[in-house]
C-alpha cells in the first residue's frame, strides 16, 4: 500500500504505531529512512521496547509483547473503575501493551499482532497480521482475515477468511494458489491450512475486522465437530 501510495500521488506514508491508552509510541519520523511495513522507531521521550515473559528485553529478530518502560505523561493513568485489568497490563516497571512486534538490527519495529490473536500451530507462533498482509498481496483477494482454528494434533491451524474481488471465483485450485502464494512470501509453516471464501467479514464501527468473532465461530465449531467423550 505505501508503494502504490508513493506511485499514485507522490506522497510518503510515515507509518507509525500507538494506542487508545497511549499517544504514538512509535513512528517514521521525518528524515527516517522509510522501511515499508515497519511501525518506524520509538518516539521521542518513549523507551519502547520488545519484551519478554521474565520482563528483559528480547534480542533483534525475536518476536515479544511491546513495552513501554515506567509512567510517562502520556500513558494513559488506569482503567476505569477496573484495577485488576490496570494491574494486569503491567509487568514490573513496562506497560505491556497487548501487541506482539519484533526489532530489526537497526531498532526499526514490525508488529506482528494483538497477544491474544497469535495463533500458536505444532510449536509455532505465527502473527495473523503477516499472513494476512501476504494474501492481500494477491490479485484475487480484496479483504482478508486470519484466525487460529482448533486441531486435535497441533492444537490450532491458520484459518483464513478470504474476500475475492468481483468476478472472481472461490475454488480448490485458487485455494492451493493462495496457499503457495503464502509460502512464497512468508514461510511454509505460516501458510493457511484451510481457506474460507466469504462476501463480507465482521467489522467494528471504525471498520476494524473483529478476529475475536470469528475464532469464537471456529472454536464452536471445533466443539460441535468433536467426538462425545462418553465415560466407561
Amino acid at each position: 500500500m505505501i508503494h502504490q501510495w508513493q506511485e499514485a500521488f507522490g506522497k510518503t506514508i510515515h507509518d507509525g504505531y500507538g494506542q487508545t491508552e497511549t499517544i504514538i509510541l512509535a513512528a517514521n519520523l521525518p528524515g527516517m529512512a522509510i522501511r515499508p511495513g515497519s511501525m518506524g522507531k520509538p518516539f521521542v521521550g518513549h523507551d519502547v521496547r520488545i519484551i519478554g515473559d521474565d520482563g528483559r528485553e528480547l534480542p533483534a529478530g525475536e518476536v515479544g509483547d511491546i513495552g513501554v518502560h515506567g509512567h510517562p505523561p502520556s500513558l494513559f493513568r488506569e482503567y476505569w473503575k477496573d484495577p485488576e485489568e490496570t494491574r494486569a497490563s503491567f509487568r514490573g516497571e513496562w506497560y505491556i501493551t497487548g501487541d506482539r512486534a519484533h526489532r530489526d538490527e537497526d531498532g526499526y519495529l514490525w508488529f506482528v499482532g494483538r497477544a491474544d490473536d497469535v495463533i500458536i500451530s505444532a510449536g509455532y507462533r505465527i502473527g495473523p497480521f503477516e499472513v494476512e498482509s501476504a494474501l492481500l498481496e494477491h490479485p484475487a483477494v480484496v479483504e482478508s482475515a486470519v484466525v487460529a482454528k482448533p486441531h486435535p494434533e497441533r492444537g490450532a491451524i491458520v484459518k483464513a477468511f478470504v474476500r475475492l474481488g468481483d468476478g472472481v471465483r472461490g475454488s480448490d485450485a485458487l485455494v492451493h494458489e493462495l496457499q503457495e502464494h503464502v509460502k512464497r512470501v512468508t514461510a511454509p509453516y505460516k501458510y493457511p491450512r484451510e481457506i474460507e471464501f466469504v462476501t463480507e467479514l465482521p467489522k467494528t464501527v471504525s471498520g476494524k475486522i473483529r478476529r475475536v468473532e470469528l475464532r469464537q465461530h471456529e472454536a464452536a465449531r471445533a466443539r460441535e465437530t468433536s467426538p462425545v467423550q462418553r465415560a466407561p
